[in-house]
C-alpha cells in the first residue's frame, strides 16, 4: 500500500504540459559521443527547439531482451557496451538520475504485458551517446524501456500507445537506433564520404522516408514484407523498431519531419525522425 501511495504522490507532481514531442535518433557509431561533426550538430540544434522535459524515456537498439523491461535505479551507471574505440570515448560518463517512479507507472501503464523492474543495467551508448549532445548538463532524470526481441513490430507499435498519456505529463520519449544499418556491409575506406550509399541503400532511405512523409506507418511495419533493398538496409530488428516506438506515439494532427538525413559508409542512415 505505501508503494501504490508513494507511486500516486509521484505520478500527481507530474503536472499536465502541453504535448511533448517525440524524437528518433540515428545514433550511427560510439564515436558520435565525442567528436563533433553535423550529426551531432544536428541533436543540439534539435534539443534546442524542445521544452525542458520533466523525464526521459529512451527506447534504446542495444537493450535488447527476452521480454521487457525497464531500468528502476536511482543512479543508472554509464555502459560502455562496444569494443576496439579509443580510450577518451570509455572514460565518459553520463550521470543523469534514473526514475524509480517513473519505471513503476511505465510498468503500470504497459499492463497487462509484463514489465520487469530492472536494476542492473543503466545507459547504454544508444541512450547516451545522443543524450550528451541534447543535455549535456546530465541534469534530466532518465529510464529505459528494453526491447522484447521474441516480438513482432507490430506488437512492439500498439504497446507502445500505451504510453501516450506520458506526453502530456512533460515526458520525452526517444527512439534511437538507425533505421538503415548493416553492420557486415560498412564501407570502411569511405566512412567520412557525405552522404554516401550503396544503391540499395539509397532506394531503402527514399521508400522508408516515403512512408514516414506520407504517415504509411502500416507499410513501416510491415518492413519485412518489402522489397529486398529494405531486407538489405534491415537484416535484424533491433536497430529499427525504436523507430516503431516513436511513430506508435504520433496523434493524427502532428507534424512529422525528417534531420540528419544522410547515408553513411554505404550501408548506414542517420535519418532522424521529430514528431511534434
Amino acid at each position: 500500500m505505501q508503494n501504490l501511495n508513494n507511486l500516486k504522490q509521484f505520478s500527481d507532481s507530474l503536472h499536465n504540459s502541453e504535448r511533448m514531442p517525440l524524437l528518433f535518433l540515428g545514433h550511427g557509431s560510439p564515436m558520435n559521443a565525442i567528436e563533433e561533426n553535423e550529426f551531432v550538430t544536428g541533436f543540439r540544434n534539435v534539443a534546442k527547439t524542445l521544452p525542458k522535459p520533466t523525464a526521459i524515456i529512451c527506447i534504446s537498439a542495444h537493450w535488447f531482451t527476452n521480454g521487457t523491461k525497464v531500468t528502476a535505479m536511482e543512479m543508472p551507471q554509464t555502459i560502455h557496451d562496444f569494443g576496439g574505440f579509443p580510450k577518451p570515448l570509455y572514460e565518459v560518463q553520463y550521470p543523469a538520475k534514473g526514475s524509480p517512479e517513473l519505471a513503476e507507472i511505465t510498468q503500470h501503464l504497459l499492463e497487462p504485458a509484463l514489465v520487469e523492474l530492472d536494476e542492473k543495467w543503466g545507459l547504454d551508448h544508444g541512450a547516451w551517446s545522443v543524450l550528451r549532445h541534447l543535455y549535456p548538463n546530465a541534469d534530466i532524470p532518465v529510464i529505459q524501456l528494453s526491447i522484447d526481441y521474441t516480438k513482432p513490430a507490430q506488437y512492439h507499435f500498439d504497446l507502445a500507445q500505451k504510453l501516450s498519456k506520458l506526453r502530456e505529463k512533460g515526458i520525452l520519449i526517444i527512439g534511437s537506433g538507425n533505421i538503415v544499418h548493416n553492420l557486415r556491409l560498412v564501407d570502411f575506406q569511405n566512412f567520412h564520404k557525405d552522404d554516401y550509399g550503396y544503391d540499395w541503400a539509397i532506394e531503402a532511405r527514399s521508400v522508408l522516408n516515403n512512408y514516414l512523409l506520407q504517415g504509411d506507418f502500416q507499410s513501416l511495419i510491415d518492413y519485412e514484407k518489402q522489397s529486398s533493398a529494405i531486407k538489405l538496409a534491415v537484416p535484424s530488428p533491433d536497430h529499427y523498431l525504436p523507430l516503431i516506438y516513436t511513430l506508435a506515439l504520433k496523434q493524427k494532427n502532428e507534424e512529422l519531419s525528417l534531420f540528419n538525413d544522410k547515408l553513411l559508409a554505404g550501408s548506414l542512415s542517420m535519418t532522424s525522425v521529430r514528431i511534434g
